[in-house]
């Protein structure tokens, strides 16, 4: 959280900056806050562009108190708290996200996986004492993360949980429907040139006021936040990337981060560090930038290839960089990088 906190500070201050040194004819309103756990920044241009973002943020909180596993009183703690014992009642927000998360998970052929709760929760990767659980503890857990577990029943607006000890986390989702939801309110409100942020998946609605698309940075999987390997361009597109480096522990001289292979229990072993979707929703992007993730680039690769729309930047271990042919000619690699090699996604096939 202290981390979360200091990033918040350099992005307040950043976009301070960013501010003063505008013009008045083009000058953007800038924002930071937090929400969902992460640093939700915002870049309006248009008229009421302040009040704008305060009801973005508003919605996105919204949603935060809708779809949280850890607060009470929201539907998915609900949800989880009742597991094998009763249906819950949904809003139309978390039942739509639900139905989207087994859509992906069908899609990947369990990949993504909400169910990974549990695995969450005895891990505790993001905590300050995160540990390795034993092999009996992976077996046992593994028990709890059937997608198939996940009973939807949209007549009557309601869900349930199979087993008693089944946990749904949204992390992998929720975020990007939000960004989804704040567009929506943009469009609304008028707004032809702004993008959100939400922990890494970003939205662009529009182009920049000069006609230019927005040029998006591509953290660097091996170097510090902020140092980017490549920049893609875009507009009215979300962008959202999956890595190994985002929240992990160190154990001897294994990296232990917080995406999970639902079929092993473990941290994900593909061969990727990172994977970054650009599609046209950002509920898409994120949900896919994880299962593509865990699948790794030649499953990955054929997934992307599978779904109309969507382009993909698979970062591998042995440091390639695999675009999908979208993106030829909009992504640029750092002209100072020597270590990885820029190679066409079909190579792989």
């Amino acid at each position: 959280m202290n981390k979360l906190i200091s990033l918040f500070l350099l992005l307040l201050l950043s976009t301070a900056l960013l501010v003063s040194c505008a013009s008045n004819f083009d000058r953007p309103y800038d924002s930071a806050d937090l929400a969902m756990g992460t640093v939700i920044t915002q870049k309006i241009y248009g008229k009421n562009a302040k009040q704008v973002a305060r009801e973005a943020i508003t919605r996105v909180k919204q949603l935060e108190s809708l779809m949280t596993v850890y607060t009470p009183g929201g539907e998915i703690h609900k949800l989880n708290t009742l597991a094998g014992q009763a249906k819950v009642k949904l809003s139309p927000e978390s039942m739509y996200v639900l139905k989207k998360s087994l859509e992906y998970a069908t899609l990947s052929n369990g990949a993504f996986n909400v169910m990974v709760g549990p695995l969450s929760k005895r891990w505790r990767v993001t905590s300050e004492n995160p540990s390795v659980p034993t092999p009996a503890e992976i077996k046992k857990l593994l028990t709890l993360i059937d997608y198939k577990g996940l009973k939807l029943y949209e007549k009557e607006s309601s869900a349930k949980l199979a087993m008693k000890g089944q946990i749904v986390d949204l992390g992998g989702i929720a975020k990007g429907f939000a960004g989804d939801e704040v567009i929506k309110i943009y469009k609304e409100k008028g707004i032809k040139s702004a993008f959100i942020n939400v922990g890494g998946n970003i939205v662009a609605l529009g182009y920049k006021p000069d006609g230019t698309s927005w040029n998006i940075g591509i953290q660097h999987p091996r170097e510090k936040n902020g140092t980017y390997i490549g920049t893609v361009r875009l507009a009215n597109k979300a962008i959202a990337t999956s890595g190994d480096y985002e929240r992990f522990f160190m154990k001897g001289n294994k990296r232990y981060h917080h995406i999970f292979d639902p079929k092993t229990g473990y941290p994900s072993e593909s061969d990727l560090m990172s994977v970054t979707i650009i599609a046209d929703q950002a509920i898409d992007a994120d949900a896919l930038s994880t299962a593509t993730f865990v699948l790794g680039l030649k499953k990955g690769l054929r997934l992307i290839d599978s779904i109309k729309g969507i382009n993909a930047i698979f970062i591998t271990g042995d440091k390639k960089i695999y675009i999908t042919e979208g993106l030829t000619g909009s992504f640029a690699l750092n002209a100072n990088e020597k270590e990885f090699e820029l190679l066409n996604g079909k190579t792989t096939q």
